[in-house]
């Protein structure tokens, strides 16, 4: 792998469960996005209170530095619900490639509840969520997957794709 990845989408979709395992296999340093959020964020969402522009501003800058640092790549989670957010990561690392977990409402909200009270993310910001996202479709360097399929298949669909894209 030679370029990082960031594991993209809604809350729910399974960012992190991917990422993590996708690491793994291709021996890349792992970067939970969520574990950058300041505290101040982490209150407003646990709170119910949807995350602002600038609110996450700080963050995403935290973000495109840890692109930045060695050892790369890196495979990062991040909603990158926006293309603006998109296209600053893309800013920080030259030819990162996302993965798009396209999930559905229903679904999202429901692994949403299942975290319970541990999660800081509020199952009422699940509609919010889906109301920011900025689809990824058409853009580059973007590979779409069914965030309900077997994590297993997915890791295979992702790695395949990859692979790929180092030889095109």
């Amino acid at each position: 792998m030679k370029h990082s990845l960031v594991v993209m989408g809604v809350s729910g979709c399974g960012k992190s469960s991917l990422g993590e395992v996708l690491a793994q296999a291709l021996g890349a340093r792992f970067v939970e996005g969520d574990a950058h959020h300041s505290p101040a964020n982490r209150a407003k969402m646990s709170q119910g209170v949807a995350l602002t522009d600038a609110d996450r501003d700080g963050w995403l800058s935290t973000l495109a530095d840890e692109l930045r640092q060695p050892p790369l790549p890196i495979v990062l989670t991040c909603s990158s619900l926006k293309r603006a957010y998109r296209n600053r990561l893309r800013a920080a690392a030259p030819g990162l490639r996302f993965v798009f977990m396209d999930i559905g409402r229903e679904a999202a909200l429901s692994r949403v509840a299942s975290r319970g009270a541990a999660h800081f993310f509020s199952t009422s910001l699940v509609d919010n969520q889906f109301a920011t996202l900025e689809r990824p479709d058409g853009e580059a360097d973007v590979l779409r997957v069914d965030a309900e399929a077997p994590l297993n298949q997915l890791q295979d669909e992702v790695s395949a794709w990859l692979a790929g894209q180092e030889h095109a």
